[in-house]
């Protein structure tokens, strides 16, 4: 930033007359949060656990701060509830490991409002995608259900109940937990008093979707949820895609968008080591794309990423997932490919 501005100074001395000035104009670095969340008890396969220390080992963090220049403070990583671990409280049907997800996600909801209401666009690695329902949770008590938007990026719905589940994972219920309007599908959700359904389902939309159960179709036609498959991308484009959600469940640009990227929306040949993979999912660029033009709005307050697992798979596989979800990241935090960091916008201005 030094050398940049002294740079500036050169022009302005050579081209005094040819040049505006704009040093001064130069945005301060993005502050981001980031949260670790190692959750694997959201579904049955090992290994997801370790996705955040595997994507701060492949350089995270020196990724935001050098090429996005990002102002990162480490919130480090959430553990479990022990108070709920020997309930003698009757726990819900087909919601495998409860209590343990709820008691993470209520600690996981305290930090991401946490994170938020210090000013910081909160970065939660998963982990399992039974998280978004702490991180979307916590997101919108520090801004308000009303004033949250989520675009929520995946092969998978995520919007079953314990009732419509055919597995029983609570990663595929985060959504139906999250949402104001569908609170009269749920009962006997106990040591959830942490969590209010602040979101209305107008303020949801999907993108990428290619794997959805019956009752989950049912419930988007039905509810009138914003979603965009992957057979709507094809035909329209991700650039009419990615802004018809923004203009949709945020029509006045004022809401705080939290972008919530499971890594298996990507299609198998750029994630493959993910628990849930499907065929003919979105291309990496597109990837990228989503989580670029959500950076644009400067609008983003949270996003996740999560279902990497780099215990599946061979070392390629690993190797090629974990780049994908650095690259969706760091466009999430203005990471270009024209040459321009984050905050020098105004370069592209100079005229000689």
């Amino acid at each position: 930033m030094v050398l940049l501005k002294e740079c500036l100074l050169c022009l302005k001395k050579s081209y005094p007359k040819r040049i505006r000035f704009f040093s001064d104009k130069i945005r301060e670095s993005t502050y981001v949060g980031i949260v670790d969340a190692p959750v694997e008890e959201g579904q049955k396969k090992r290994g997801v656990s370790k996705a955040p220390q595997v994507l701060r080992e492949a350089g995270l963090i020196q990724k935001l701060k050098e090429d996005c220049n990002v102002s990162v403070k480490d919130y480090g990583a959430i553990g479990f509830d022990g108070n709920i671990k020997s309930s003698s409280k009757k726990l819900p049907e087909n919601m495998l490991n409860y209590e343990r997800v709820v008691g993470y996600n209520k600690n996981l909801s305290e930090i991401v409002q946490k994170v938020i209401n210090d000013g910081r666009i909160c970065l939660t690695l998963g982990g399992d995608h039974s998280i978004g329902l702490g991180s979307v949770s916590g997101h919108c008590k520090a801004k308000g259900g009303e004033n949250t938007a989520l675009i929520w990026v995946d092969a998978h719905a995520d919007i079953n109940t314990n009732k419509t589940s055919d597995s029983g994972n609570i990663h595929g219920m985060p959504v139906a937990l999250l949402a104001q309007d569908l609170i009269p599908y749920w009962s006997n959700l106990p040591f959830m008093d942490w969590h209010h359904s602040l979101l209305p389902l107008k303020n949801i939309a999907y993108i990428g979707l290619r794997s959805i159960d019956p009752y989950e179709e049912f419930l988007i036609q039905k509810m009138g949820i914003v979603c965009y498959d992957i057979y709507d991308v094809q035909k329209y484009g991700i650039d009419s895609v990615i802004n018809e959600s923004l203009r949709k469940i945020d029509p006045d640009g004022t809401k705080s968008i939290h972008l919530s990227f499971d890594i298996d929306a990507l299609d198998p040949s750029d994630a493959p080591s993910t628990g849930t993979p499907v065929d003919g999912g979105l291309l990496l660029r597109e990837g990228i794309y989503i989580a670029s033009t959500i950076h644009k709005t400067g609008r983003l307050g949270a996003m996740d990423l999560v279902e990497v697992n780099p215990t599946l798979g061979d070392e390629e596989d690993v190797q090629k997932t974990i780049n994908s979800a650095l690259q969706v990241i760091a466009a999430a935090f203005g990471y270009g490919r024209r040459g321009l960091k984050p905050g020098l916008e105004d370069l592209k201005q100079v005229r000689f």
